[in-house]
């Protein structure tokens, strides 16, 4: 290493020669750009945060705080995995969270009051957040409207749909024991946490998808250079759109497993979650500007939020502290995806 243009003490050139050389090889080890480094200190950092929420209060080992933090895991990492194909290619959409309660609102409406078969009304969460995704996708893709103004619009869409839907009633969806409780088994039967296992199977199909199939390219390249990939004869408005679909399709499957641990869904809420969702999501290595994406590094980022949530809570501290943390989270991860980008140009 030379440094040309600076005038530094030898001692202090040989510390900054050899730390570097040693952060080049821990980079260039063979199993560590394997698994990503990024992911490395991601998990590291979660290990971290459990042990200091253990150390400050004993009782966070217990196993009721674990399954309190995976019921928040479970509809928040569909959200996440689902934002995760729509930053991708270059976009946001700021609507997930409200339009996820649109989906359980509706979807329990229609259960309750309308007499619908339980497994009706879980297609209908899914086939309601599918036709969010369309509409966006739609909209961003063929009448290029910018994706920040199509995600507000149906967030307040979603809001509005849901309470009409509603008649701006809350709605409480059968316990365990009740007729059509059955679906509870998505998220828990005894002490299994099955939601966890549902929820990293989806992982794993949307790491494939991502990364092994025609979509997943056309949707990394559309973030990295859309017009390079419109002059080569691909339909990017057909692909851009897809990922919206995607996205929707998702958040109305997250909406299925928040009833499941949480029962009871009120009109006109859902915006917390679009900030958690994105921090999991960028934290995870999602590059903000597209084309740069892990599956695998968004479901830690995920897990990272969760704890998070549920040890402020173990610690009797206000929900408000989350906020303030989660936004300083996606502050500096999208500073340090800045600098990664910058490094790689």
């Amino acid at each position: 290493m030379i440094y040309n243009t600076f005038t530094v003490e030898k001692g202090v050139t040989v510390a900054i020669a050899l730390g570097g050389e040693k952060m080049e090889a821990i980079k260039n080890n063979r199993l560590v750009k394997k698994i990503g480094l990024n992911r490395i200190l991601l998990v590291i950092v979660l290990l971290v945060m459990y042990g200091a929420f253990v150390i400050i209060k004993p009782s966070f080992l217990g196993y009721s705080r674990i399954m309190n933090a995976l019921n928040y895991v479970y509809f928040l990492g569909f959200l996440s995995l689902g934002v995760t194909f729509v930053i991708a290619t270059g976009g946001i959409d700021f609507s997930i969270g409200p339009v996820m309660f649109c989906c359980s609102l509706v979807s329990g409406y229609s259960l309750m009051s309308y007499g619908v078969p339980m497994a009706v009304a879980l297609i209908i969460s899914v086939l309601v957040g599918m036709a969010f995704g369309i509409f966006n996708g739609y909209l961003v893709a063929y009448w290029d409207v910018p994706p920040f103004i199509v995600s507000m619009a149906s967030m307040n869409i979603a809001k509005g749909l849901a309470s009409v839907f509603t008649k701006t009633q809350s709605v409480s969806w059968p316990q365990a024991d009740a007729d059509g409780g059955w679906f509870r088994n998505l998220v828990k039967i005894g002490e299994i946490p099955v939601g966890l296992f549902i929820f990293l199977g989806a992982a794993v199909i949307c790491a494939i998808i991502l990364n092994k199939t025609k979509i997943g390219r056309y949707i990394l390249c559309l973030g990295s250079n859309s017009e390079a990939v419109r002059l080569s004869g691909v339909n990017v408005k057909k692909w851009r759109m897809l990922a919206y679909v995607i996205c929707g399709t998702l958040v109305g499957i997250g909406a299925i497993f928040f009833v499941s641990a949480y029962t009871t869904v009120q009109p006109g809420y859902g915006d917390q979650y679009n900030n958690e969702a994105i921090a999991g999501c960028v934290m995870g290595g999602t590059s903000m500007a597209g084309g740069l994406a892990s599956i695998s590094g968004t479901v830690i980022g995920v897990l990272i939020i969760a704890l998070l949530q549920e040890g402020i809570l173990a610690l009797g501290l206000n929900k408000n502290y989350q906020l303030i943390i989660t936004g300083i989270i996606v502050i500096v991860a999208v500073y340090f995806d800045v600098l990664g980008r910058r490094r790689r140009n």
